[in-house]
């Protein structure tokens, strides 16, 4: 209604402008002509603003795109209007082209623009309840004067509503310092964050260099997590596959931001080249782990991606977020099932003829497996035996195996079970030889379940304390999309019977953890948050470690996956060895069933072990 109204108006004012705002009976006549042909000049013009997108946007969001869109519609609404106009037969004074032309940028672009002004406007206008200033904004400063950081700026700047100023930047390029962007001035080095923040009375930090190291980024924690502001942070470029920045996206510091690893760059042709139109089972698909593997199978376009999970809440979650972000471009079966079931996996590996399989599916809690030793040995090792063995009769062309670091040098039942497993398929690699069998080794994951972080939050927001197990315990840490993308990597690179171990970084203590985890909830630890030691579990190590003294290492291609010989074994008596566990297990011998585990696991040190000292 407003272009409706000022599209009129611009059209009187062009003719009154060409005449120099004198009535002459020529202007008069032209005015006649104008008013006649009214209904005719408003549908063009407006036209031509409907199809060149002017309605589309909204005006608080007004920006140069919009201001090109303005341009553009006017002078082709003008030139339709005399083209219109000369077809007709009537000649309107010449300049009224052109000076009606510019009337209507300023008036279409004027009422675009001066919407969002006045919402800009409005932040200063003092809040008579209050008595104070409604625009009182909390001062932003920006780590990072890159395409990011600027980006950022843009965002918050665009975003009047959250009474947030963006105060500076600070950047390491020391060519970038004094310099404006986004009229924001570059005020220093990173590194004097501490006295910028003085100085300029600072609310709030946000982190915004996407491709920074691991160790930088850390550093730069490291200096605002003991300054009193809020500290946020904008994602990893693994995070930014689009490479926008919106404010949604700009979050709290979390404690994976202080553990971040540098992001993972993938082989995705040699992915999609085994993956991509291929009949694909995932076991434990519901899991952490085995969900992470669907989204990330599913990007590839397999023909068919296969769940298979025990627990249906888990499968049916997972299912759900696929179904909402494929629709019927990804073919989904999510079945019910358990790998300890040899009648059920047969079922679905008839029906369905897997290419890959991806296994997934075990028991992971060492305390909780420490008191249910023979379930650990049911499901993770004759588990895995079952569905490795099944894979082989029906052709399977590769199967991918999730392992463990625990497996190594196992001092607990879970541990020994995921190293009967690997076991078993570098057995079966040798006896299937259609199909590829492969194991990947890696630590602990970052939100897993049962991961300590969660438990760790917890606490915290009980008011504490928080507890650990012994004060010099650490831990190797990766993210679930990194840990799941070198999986598919390593997939690739598998020509059958090898286990690839994943570079895990450096090992992070335990204890450092639950310190800057209590500090990014607000409090100080000892002081408002409490930290108790309560013991190392039943089975748990000190250290965890990724490959046996007997394993040698060597380099792939990816300089984060690493493939480890394989230590020889005579198959027959794998086979036996294995064949006396099964029947420990049926006669519930824990002691007989250790003993058994040792034959193939010298090192292994079990639970009669540990009671007996």
């Amino acid at each position: 209604m407003l272009d409706l109204l000022f599209v009129n108006i611009s059209a009187i004012l062009a003719l009154k402008v060409g005449f120099n705002f004198e009535s002459t009976s020529e202007f008069l006549k032209y005015r006649e002509i104008l008013l006649e042909y009214r209904p005719i000049y408003s549908v063009f013009v407006l036209g031509v603003f409907y199809l060149f997108g002017l309605y589309d946007s909204l005006w608080k969001y007004a920006s140069i795109k919009e201001f090109i869109s303005v341009i553009t519609a006017s002078l082709f609404g003008v030139f339709l209007v005399y083209l219109a106009f000369r077809m007709s037969y009537i000649d309107m004074v010449s300049n009224f082209y052109v000076i009606n032309g510019l009337m209507l940028m300023a008036t279409a672009g004027g009422i675009r623009f001066g919407y969002r002004m006045l919402r800009v406007i409005k932040v200063y206008i003092p809040n008579k309840s209050s008595g104070f200033l409604s625009g009182s904004r909390s001062r932003v400063l920006i780590i990072g004067a890159g395409d990011s950081g600027v980006m950022t700026a843009k965002e918050i700047q665009s975003h009047i509503q959250d009474r947030k100023k963006v105060v500076g930047y600070l950047d390491d390029d020391e060519g970038k310092i004094g310099e404006l962007l986004q009229g924001v001035p570059v005020l220093s080095k990173i590194n004097e964050v501490g006295q910028v923040v003085d100085e300029l009375d600072i609310d709030e930090i946000i982190i915004s260099i996407p491709s920074l190291g691991n160790k930088r980024r850390r550093e730069i924690f490291d200096k605002c997590k003991k300054l009193d502001v809020k500290l946020k942070t904008v994602p990893s470029l693994y995070d930014l596959i689009d490479g926008k920045i919106e404010i949604e996206s700009i979050r709290n510091v979390e404690i994976e931001d202080l553990l971040g690893r540098d992001p993972v760059e993938i082989d995705n042709p040699e992915i999609e080249r085994y993956v991509s139109g291929k009949v694909i089972l995932v076991t434990g698909g519901g899991g952490s782990i085995g969900s992470e593997l669907c989204r990330q199978i599913s990007k590839f376009r397999p023909s068919t991606l296969i769940i298979f999970d025990i627990y249906e809440n888990n499968a049916y979650d997972i299912q759900n977020e696929l179904k909402r972000s494929y629709r019927d471009e990804l073919d989904l079966k999510v079945l019910i099932g358990s790998i300890r079931d040899r009648v059920r996996l047969e079922e679905v590996f008839a029906k369905y003829r897997p290419n890959l399989v991806f296994h997934a599916a075990a028991h992971k809690h060492v305390p909780l497996m420490q008191e249910s030793p023979f379930e650990a040995i049911k499901n993770n090792s004759l588990g895995t035996l079952n569905t490795a063995e099944i894979a082989g009769r029906y052709g399977v062309e590769r199967f991918v195996m999730i392992s463990t670091d625990k497996a190594v040098n196992p001092t607990n039942i879970m541990g020994a079970s995921k190293r009967l497993a690997e076991i078993c398929i570098q057995n079966l690699n040798q006896k299937y030889i259609k199909t590829e069998y492969m194991a990947v080794r890696f630590g602990n994951v970052l939100g897993s379940n049962g991961s300590v972080i969660p438990l760790f939050k917890k606490q915290i927001e009980q008011g504490g304390p928080v507890t650990l197990t012994h004060p010099d315990i650490i831990r190797y840490f990766m993210t679930i999309p990194e840990a799941v993308l070198l999986v598919l990597q390593a997939g690739s690179m598998s020509v059958g019977g090898e286990i690839f171990v994943l570079d895990m970084g450096e090992p992070v203590k335990i204890l450092n953890l639950a310190k800057d985890l209590i500090r990014l909830s607000g409090f100080e630890p000892y002081e408002d948050i409490s930290i108790e030691f309560v013991g190392l579990r039943p089975g748990e190590k000190l250290y965890e470690e990724l490959m046996l003294s007997e394993e040698g290492v060597m380099d792939t291609l990816h300089k984060k996956i690493f493939v480890v010989h394989p230590v020889e074994m005579d198959s027959s008596e794998v086979e036996k060895a294995m064949q006396s566990i099964n029947e420990a297990l049926a006669s519930k011998d824990l002691e007989l069933m250790e003993q058994r585990i040792k034959e193939l696991i010298p090192k292994y040190r079990g639970i009669t072990d540990t009671k007996s000292d």
